[in-house]
């Protein structure tokens, strides 16, 4: 059996087009739904789970962050086969068997995923190689698709095969077996959001096994359905792209390249939102501009909480309070 588990914060307008489409899939193969929603407290869980009596629905404590809502409903599943779903995608209904059967037959293979399209029918990239030092920021990456050209097009090149083999898969459609998830302890709750693919398909690959992405099934995916709501909870989703990647570098490299990633990074960031702060204070009728006041507010909270209790951890993780 196929688990579809599914982590929710307030997207349930996105959710019902995903959970409709699951409802159209013939059950031939056996899979059972588990929708985990993160404490939206805006009423609509029960009237959801009215909607959809056939799907699970589990209503966590808290919003603890994409890992743990995943860790959470993987912890309650029954099947054999596990498929971590964004709630802002579509499924096809060949999906499940194509990569069901992929998996079977290729045992090198610990994570599966698929082509995304957009709803302007663009494909996300897969050419995802691991975080490293000379490719940790985006600079320094352009550079360095630039001067090792030739090996990215000889690894990725276009040829007949369904498949690539990235470094790492987006954390939007993740297919895998117990036996691979249970042997890395799941997704790393250090994480509360943004990086947590990187750091699951790292240390899956520290273990041996490799990443794959398919070519012959894709989904629909609608990027930032529910992480652009308002000015603050845009402010809030940026800020935590910087501090996951504080903690992907606290964990993945060594201290002397941690040390000299923290401190480019606290560096960086800091003066480049204190300037566009300026900007935004200036021109305050443009909330684009305006929403650095609140990344370069949060900063400044996180890295006095960093320094007050020695952690690069989210304070909104689960893994802070312990």
């Amino acid at each position: 059996m196929i688990s579809i588990i599914i982590v929710n914060y307030r997207g349930w307008s996105a959710l019902k087009k995903c959970l409709l489409s699951l409802d159209q899939i013939e059950d031939q193969i056996g899979f059972e739904v588990i929708v985990v929603d993160n404490y939206s407290n805006d009423g609509e869980f029960l009237n959801f789970k009215n909607e959809f009596p056939s799907f699970q629905f589990i209503l966590n404590e808290g919003n603890f962050g994409f890992a743990n809502g995943c860790n959470l409903g993987a912890k309650v599943s029954i099947g054999n086969y596990l498929l971590f779903l964004n709630p802002d995608t579509i499924i096809k209904n060949d999906t499940l068997q194509s990569l069901k059967e992929i998996y079977q037959s290729h045992p090198e293979i610990a994570l599966l995923s698929c082509v995304q399209q957009d709803e302007n029918g663009r494909t996300e990239r897969q050419e995802r190689l691991f975080p490293s030092f000379f490719r940790f920021f985006g600079v320094f990456r352009s550079f360095d698709r630039i001067l090792n050209r030739r090996k990215y097009r000889e690894r990725f090149k276009d040829t007949d095969s369904d498949l690539i083999f990235p470094d790492w898969i987006s954390g939007s459609v993740v297919f895998t077996d117990s036996s691979w998830f249970d042997k890395v302890s799941g997704w790393n709750e250090d994480f509360w959001l943004y990086l947590e693919d990187v750091d699951f398909c790292k240390r899956i690959s520290e273990q041996g096994g490799k990443m794959a992405i398919s070519r012959k099934t894709s989904i629909l995916h609608m990027h930032g359905g529910t992480s652009r709501i308002n000015l603050k909870t845009k402010a809030l989703t940026k800020t935590e792209v910087i501090i996951s990647k504080h903690v992907y570098i606290s964990l993945h490299f060594n201290p002397l390249e941690a040390f000299l990633l923290h401190f480019l990074m606290i560096t960086g960031f800091l003066i480049e939102r204190i300037f566009l702060s300026i900007v935004g204070i200036l021109f305050f009728f443009k909330p684009k501009l305006r929403v650095n006041i609140f990344i370069l507010k949060n900063l400044l909270v996180y890295y006095a909480n960093a320094l007050r209790h020695l952690t690069w951890i989210s304070p909104r993780s689960v893994n802070f309070r312990k």
